[in-house]
C-alpha cells in the first residue's frame, strides 16, 4: 500500500507539473510513472452476486491488514414519522450481545484479535465493518453475521442505550454545523423522509420498543440489500464462501405491504432561520438542488464545488488563494470560514456553501457567494476549470489511503451505482469536463433556481429570502 501511494504521489506531481511554473528536474521526471498507467494498474474490484441476491465486492492489494464490512441499503430515509431514529438505535444495539456472545465476550474477542469493530448510520445506508489482520478475515465476517442476525436486543440494554442516544443528541445540538445541515434538509425536503434527522426526535427515542427494532430488521435487512465489501489482504473467493456460509440461510426483507422505498423526495426552495443573539457567530448554509449519485451531472457539479473551494482564516494562503471566493473572504474579512459541499442521494442532492461569519457580515457573504455562482453559470474560464480538476483528482486519490477508505468506497459505490467505478474511468470523466460543461450545469442547477437556506445564530443581517432569490440570476445588457 505504501509503495502504491508513493507511486501515485509521484505521478500526481508529474501530472501537475505539466502546467506548473516550477519545473521538476529531468532525472525525477523520467522515473515517474504516468498517472494514466498507474490508475489502470490498480488492483481490480471483483464483484459477485450470490443466489440470495447478496453482492460480494473486494479489492485484493495483498496487504497484511484488511477491512471487511456489511453495507446495508437502509437508513433513516426508509423510516416513518412514527419510527424515525430506529435505524440509528439499531446500530447502537448491534454491539450489546448476541445469542452466542455476551457484550463482554464480543469485546474481548475483538480485543484479542487486535481488531476494530465500528458502525455508522446515514440517511440511505447502515454500515458495520471490522479492521483486522488479513488472517482474521473469516472470524471478522462471522462476528459481523452474528451481530446482524442474532442480536439479543435485551430490554435492559435497550433502556441503557436510550439514555446514551439522548446524551448523544444533546451533544449534536451543541455542534452548530450539524444543526444547520439538519435544518437545511428539513427545509429542502419538507414532508418527505429525507427531511427527517438521522437520530430522530426525542419523543421517538423515548418510546422506541424492542418490537420496533425487530420489525425494522425484518422489513429492511436481508441479502438482496447487503453488500459484503473487503479491501486489503482479502481473497475474493474466500469472501464468497464466507458470505454463503454465514448469510446464505438468511431470508430477504419481509413486508406486510410492498413499500415504495425510493419515494421521490420533493425539493422545495425555502428557508429556516433560528435567531439566537446569544451565539457569537452566525452559522448559515445556502444550497440548490443538486444531482443524485448515478446522474451524469454529478461529476461536473463536483468540479464546480471544487471551484468554489473552502477557506478558513486560521489557515495560510490569504489573498493568494486561487479561489475567487476565498480571496474575497481574505481581503474583505467576509467570514471566519466557509466550505462548499455536494451532498448526494440516490435521486437528488444538495449543492451549496456553509459559512460562519460575524453577525453583520451575513448579507455581504451571501451576496459574494451568489456572485461566484453566477460566474460559474456565465464566465468561468478554462484555466480555473483545469485547476479545479487537478485539485479534485488529487483529493479523490489521496482519500483512498488505507484499506478502510477503499473498502468504504467499494461498499458505497456498489449501493449507489451497482458497480465500482475504476479510477482510470473516473479520471477520464473528470478530464472530459470543460468550462462549457460547468456553465451548462450551472445554468441547469443554479441559474434562476430557488435556493434553500438554513441559518442559526445572530442572523438579523441576513437578507430577506426574496432578495436572495432575486440574486439567483443576472439581467445585464
Amino acid at each position: 500500500m505504501a509503495t502504491r501511494l508513493l507511486k501515485l504521489s509521484s505521478a500526481l506531481r508529474s501530472y501537475t507539473n505539466k502546467t506548473s511554473l516550477v519545473k521538476t528536474p529531468k532525472q525525477w521526471q523520467s522515473t515517474a510513472t504516468s498517472l494514466k498507467e498507474l490508475l489502470i494498474n490498480q488492483p481490480a474490484t471483483r464483484v459477485t452476486t450470490l443466489d440470495s441476491g447478496m453482492r460480494v465486492a473486494s479489492e485484493d492489494s495483498g496487504a497484511a491488514t484488511a477491512t471487511v464490512g456489511l453495507w446495508i441499503d437502509s437508513g433513516s430515509r426508509y423510516e416513518t414519522d412514527e419510527n424515525n431514529g430506529v435505524a440509528h438505535f439499531l446500530e447502537h444495539m448491534a454491539f450489546k450481545g448476541t445469542a452466542k456472545r455476551s457484550q463482554t465476550d464480543l469485546e474481548l474477542e475483538i480485543e484479542n484479535m487486535g481488531a476494530h469493530l465500528n458502525a455508522y448510520t446515514s440517511r440511505e445506508q447502515t454500515v458495520f465493518y471490522a479492521k483486522c489482520l488479513a488472517q482474521d478475515v473469516p472470524k471478522a465476517v462471522e462476528i459481523l453475521s452474528d451481530i446482524i442476525q442474532n442480536s439479543k436486543l435485551g430490554e435492559s440494554e435497550i433502556e441503557r442505550e436510550r439514555g446514551v442516544i439522548l446524551r448523544e443528541m444533546q451533544e449534536v445540538e451543541t455542534n452548530l454545523q450539524e444543526v444547520v445541515f439538519d435544518h437545511l434538509h428539513a427545509a429542502a425536503y419538507q414532508g418527505t423522509s429525507l427531511g427527517r434527522t438521522i437520530l430522530g426526535p426525542t419523543k421517538n427515542i423515548k418510546s422506541i420498543s424492542r418490537d420496533d427494532l425487530v420489525r425494522y430488521v425484518k422489513n429492511h435487512y436481508g441479502p438482496p440489500r447487503f453488500v459484503l465489501a473487503g479491501a486489503g489482504g482479502v481473497d475474493h473467493n474466500q469472501l464468497i464462501e464466507l458470505a454463503d456460509k454465514h448469510f446464505g440461510r438468511m431470508k430477504g426483507p419481509e413486508y406486510d405491504d410492498i413499500p415504495d422505498y425510493v419515494q421521490a423526495c420533493r425539493y422545495t426552495g425555502s428557508e429556516i432561520r433560528v435567531r439566537d443573539d446569544t451565539i457569537p457567530l452566525a452559522h448559515i448554509a445556502i444550497a440548490v438542488e443538486g444531482a443524485g449519485w448515478p446522474e451524469a451531472d454529478n461529476i461536473p457539479l463536483m468540479v464546480a464545488n471544487t471551484l468554489i473551494g473552502a477557506w478558513d482564516r486560521s489557515q495560510g494562503g490569504g489573498v493568494n488563494n486561487a479561489s475567487a471566493l476565498a480571496k474575497a473572504c481574505a481581503e474583505e474579512g467576509l467570514c471566519h470560514s466557509y466550505q462548499s459541499f455536494n451532498t448526494c442521494y440516490k435521486d437528488t442532492g444538495l449543492w451549496g456553501v456553509y459559512f460562519v461569519c460575524d453577525p453583520m457580515q451575513c448579507e455581504d457573504m451571501t451576496a459574494e457567494i451568489q456572485k461566484e455562482w453566477m460566474k460559474l453559470c456565465t464566465s468561468v474560464t478554462e484555466k480555473d476549470v483545469a485547476r479545479a480538476k487537478n485539485i479534485l483528482k488529487t483529493n479523490i486519490f489521496l482519500q483512498l489511503d488505507g484499506t478502510t477508505a477503499i473498502c468504504e468506497d467499494i461498499g458505497r459505490q456498489m449501493l449507489c451505482y451497482n458497480r465500482r467505478i475504476p479510477l482510470h474511468e473516473l479520471e477520464a470523466r473528470i478530464d472530459s469536463i470543460t468550462a462549457e460543461t460547468i456553465q451548462n450545469v450551472g445554468m441547469k442547477y443554479i441559474y434562476d433556481q430557488c435556493p434553500v437556506i438554513a441559518a442559526v445564530g445572530p442572523v438579523e443581517n441576513l437578507s430577506d429570502y426574496n432578495n436572495i432569490r432575486s440574486a439567483m440570476y443576472w439581467l445585464r445588457v
